[in-house]
């Protein structure tokens, strides 16, 4: 997964995944496996409006990403998808983390390492 955009307005997830893509992977963390139609019953109180096949486009898009994957389940209703998670939210955070700071100090040593030296001396 690599942040393409980092809101600095925003907190937790959103701001670095869209929101309803931020609320999807903060059930997965939870649940580990799950369908899109249990993922859009669990969205859809929050997300009235929403569609089920909303929830299937985003889930595929957070598999583009890296932060899902999806088997095929034969079932007595047919076949479905059925999406996992592929990293804990500790390691996403971490890669968000370091990716953050390595563009920074890419683009921005100098102020970067005195930023971080002021905090360490707090």
């Amino acid at each position: 997964m690599e942040p393409h955009e980092f809101k600095l307005t925003e907190e937790g997830l959103k701001a670095v995944l869209p929101p309803m893509e931020a609320d999807i992977m903060e059930y997965m963390w939870r649940v580990k496996v799950a369908t899109a139609g249990e993922v859009y019953e669990h969205l859809k109180p929050k997300y009235p409006e929403m569609r089920r096949s909303t929830v299937s486009i985003l889930m595929n898009r957070l598999c583009d990403k890296g932060l899902l994957k999806r088997s095929i389940d034969h079932g007595k209703g047919g076949m479905r998808y059925v999406y996992s998670v592929t990293t804990t939210r500790e390691e996403f955070e971490k890669k968000i983390v370091q990716k953050i700071l390595d563009a920074l100090m890419s683009n921005f040593r100098e102020a970067t390492y005195a930023y971080l030296s002021n905090i360490k001396g707090r």
